[in-house]
């Protein structure tokens, strides 16, 4: 099986929870720090090796294309005024991927957001993303999954282990059988002693939201929409029905997928951030602006005084 070399990201949806401001500016071009959530995916993606990267957006995103274009006229001016330095990452990211975009044209679900990139991957094995989730790692966690791919040769999806049962209902969940006779490590994954053995599982079937009697056993949820698919996958997403809400669910496809096709989940090393909403969003600025040092948050929350 040929080298993932692309990767499909959904940037479609209609950011409801975050009107009125994504009436004019999508849910993924929001910021987390100076960088919209969306770079941050983009980045994943393009530092686990993947050249073409296509993004499926609605009607009235061209927004989203206009931010990953290259732009001639600011780069002089940001150089002339010795500030060309600031958009450092985009200029990288416009070295490293290839851009390409479609339209889902009705908003019928991530599936058939999904279904809009089936010409682009062909007969490839493809990365594949939502658009609001940002996973910080050390290890890019599309890197990690392609790892795991290129021993396996299957499809693999990307999760996290919680303890908290009723958290874990707030989520997909993942159920299948622990991997215990492998003595393999992932050669690039910065992490001493890791081994697959501890967070590898052959996925025997998804259940979105199950109750708190009905969780995974091993506590597995789908922290951030990360997946490798083969082209197998396809079959499965052009006959998957309607489902909650009317829409069309990778969760859905993906769940019939791992019934019928060998599938892995792989326990990936990273933190998880869901940006769905505004206070998660919110949080999650704290988050990297703490992290990189770019604001003493708890200095300015110490010295808040408000007022009322």
């Amino acid at each position: 099986m040929s080298k993932v070399r692309k990767g499909v990201i959904v940037a479609a949806g209609l950011g409801t929870r975050f009107l009125p401001i994504t009436k004019t500016v999508p849910k993924e071009l929001l910021p987390v720090l100076n960088k919209p959530v969306l770079q941050y995916i983009v980045e994943e993606m393009a530092g686990s090796g993947i050249a073409d990267i296509m993004i499926v957006i609605a009607p009235g995103k061209e927004i989203v294309k206009e931010y990953f274009a290259e732009d001639k006229k600011l780069e002089m001016t940001l150089k002339k005024t010795g500030k060309l330095e600031q958009i450092k990452s985009l200029r990288e990211i416009s070295k490293k991927v290839t851009f390409h975009y479609t339209y889902q044209k009705e908003p019928l679900g991530n599936g058939h957001a999904l279904l809009q990139a089936k010409k682009f991957c062909g007969r490839e094995p493809f990365a594949f993303s939502d658009g609001d989730s940002i996973i910080d790692a050390r290890t890019p966690v599309v890197g990690q999954l392609m790892q795991v791919f290129e021993k396996q040769k299957a499809s693999v999806i990307g999760v996290q282990k919680i303890k908290d049962k009723q958290e874990m209902t707030k989520y997909g969940n993942v159920y299948g059988e622990k991997i215990v006779n492998s003595n393999w490590k992932l050669a690039k994954l910065p992490i001493t002693n890791y081994q697959l053995p501890h967070g590898l599982y052959k996925v025997t079937e998804i259940r979105e939201k199950p109750s708190v009697k009905e969780v995974s056993p091993f506590g597995l949820i789908i922290g951030g929409m990360r997946y490798i698919f083969t082209p197998d996958i396809w079959k499965y997403m052009v006959a998957q029905k309607q489902g909650r809400g009317g829409e069309i669910w990778v969760a859905d496809a993906v769940n019939m997928f791992a019934q019928n096709e060998k599938m892995f989940a792989y326990e990936y090393e990273g933190k998880y951030f869901d940006t769905g909403n505004e206070v998660s969003l919110l949080k999650t600025s704290v988050y990297f602006a703490m992290r990189d040092g770019a604001i003493e948050i708890k200095k300015i929350l110490d010295n808040q005084k408000y007022v009322g």
